[in-house]
């Protein structure tokens, strides 16, 4: 079998929220309230979608992707296991530090391909990475004034 390629991607944003304010909106349930169309699907009752070996499916891009939790460190760290059939399998680690002004939000994306067809893709998402991440920032800070209310 030949090798796959794999992408090592860095990158931070910011969240104007302290750490336990912040870390609940980089879980399966806490996306929903910032990420639009994001509709996690959990494969078992769970009340902490935390708890490590946690599952959960969502459809985006016309893909399934099963994501588990692999380490929760809540407010600090969360990592995840992503697959995506003949696509792609991913972890992605977030890690939430203290600012003056709320939280420097480091994500990392670790990706492999798991078929030719996913190649580009994946190159694709590394070259919009950074793009990616500043969205995420947008979005999250649109958001605040709805968990304020919350």
């Amino acid at each position: 079998m030949p090798h796959r390629p794999r992408h090592i991607c860095t990158g931070t944003l910011t969240v104007a929220l302290p750490p336990e304010r912040a870390f609940p909106l980089f879980t399966a349930r806490g996306e929903t309230l910032w990420v639009p169309g994001w509709s996690p699907e959990f494969v078992s009752d769970v009340d902490d979608d935390t708890q490590p070996g946690t599952v959960w499916r969502t459809r985006t891009h016309e893909h399934e992707t099963t994501w588990i939790v692999v380490e929760s460190r809540p407010p600090t760290a969360a990592t995840y296991a992503r697959v995506t059939p003949g696509h792609s399998a991913t972890t992605v680690r977030v890690r939430l530090e203290a600012t003056v002004t709320g939280s420097l939000v480091h994500v990392d994306y670790d990706l492999t391909s798991l078929d030719p067809s996913a190649d580009a893709l994946l190159e694709q998402f590394v070259a919009e990475y950074d793009d990616m991440l500043a969205e995420w920032q947008r979005l999250i800070s649109d958001a605040l004034p709805r968990l304020d209310e919350r």
